[in-house]
């Protein structure tokens, strides 16, 4: 059998001939011409090499052959999978959709803002529709987007990759933090007291140097950093545990002011810019723009 995409809509015209079992019933429902019905009947006939219909022994309409009866069922499966499919290409129903998100991003982003998506999904009382975060390994953040394995990526603004699409979301200060009661008091320390306290840094690859020391090279100064973490939620442990302070954006450090003590730093560091990303083949998919609404929806 050779069927080409031209032919697609003949096997429209044969579904319908098929339910009917009539050529002026099914030509009607067409809305084509009784003869040009008959044309694509022939054609079919020559495609699938079989008669497909032929006229009744009381001759009133038509009956399928055997070949007829067993694509029928197979072709109106198919017909209503691509017509549900025509349908619901640019539509998302929260509630009832069996949809698995994933987002790219770390432990500080997913508590400033993934917390509150998260509510959000879990509000829609859908136990099909999944929310999944997994760190963000720029290497291969690209191909793993454009293959469909990530929906959104959430970070810093200035390291977006230029092939995505962005929206910027935040912008965020640093702070520096230490536990409630430690010794130094609460006062903003000077730049020099600053770099000779313990420091507690994050680093997925055990560095212990960051963009901040970067900052205090440029001013001649050199900070003690004592401890590299991987997560930003394991700085807090650190800081509740020990005499160490930290600096961090502080819609991070805002979580745990219950048990930290937030203070200005004596320097000027750049604010912390936070943008989403996602790849242009689903800038227009339904459930990618929810899930972008999202986190609109959580900065305001």
């Amino acid at each position: 059998m050779n069927i080409n995409r031209s032919d697609f809509p003949l096997l429209v015209s044969l579904d319908i001939l098929l339910e009917e079992r009539n050529v002026t019933k099914a030509a009607k429902r067409l809305n084509v011409s009784q003869p040009a019905l008959s044309t694509q009947l022939s054609k079919l006939r020559d495609i699938f090499d079989d008669r497909l219909l032929v006229p009744s022994d009381n001759g009133r309409g038509m009956v399928p052959t055997e070949r007829g009866l067993e694509i029928q069922e197979r072709l109106r499966v198919s017909l209503d999978g691509l017509k549900d499919a025509l349908q619901h290409q640019n539509y998302f129903d929260p509630k009832t959709s069996k949809r698995k998100f994933v987002i790219a991003a770390n432990d500080s982003v997913f508590t400033i803002l993934g917390l509150t998506v998260m509510a959000e999904v879990l509000n829609q009382n859908n136990y099909n529709l999944q929310m999944s975060v997994i760190p963000p390994y720029e290497q291969y953040l690209n191909e793993r987007m454009a293959q469909g394995e990530i929906d959104l990526y959430i970070g810093d603004m200035n390291k977006m990759p230029e092939s995505l699409k962005m929206r910027y979301l935040m912008k965020d200060r640093f702070l520096m933090a230490q536990r409630k009661e430690h010794p130094r008091g609460i006062s903003k320390p000077s730049l020099a007291d600053y770099c000779k306290l313990s420091h507690v840094v994050v680093s997925q690859k055990a560095d212990f140097v960051t963009s901040i020391d970067h900052i205090l090279a440029s001013l001649t100064c050199q900070r003690n950093v004592v401890v590299s973490v991987s997560s930003y939620n394991q700085v807090a442990l650190v800081l509740s545990n020990s005499d160490c302070v930290t600096t961090l954006p502080s819609q991070l450090l805002n979580r745990y002011e219950s048990s930290l003590d937030l203070i200005d730093v004596p320097f000027e560091i750049p604010a912390f810019e936070l943008a989403m990303a996602w790849h242009p083949r689903v800038h227009e998919d339904a459930s990618n723009v929810w899930l972008r609404k999202q986190f609109i929806k959580a900065i305001s």
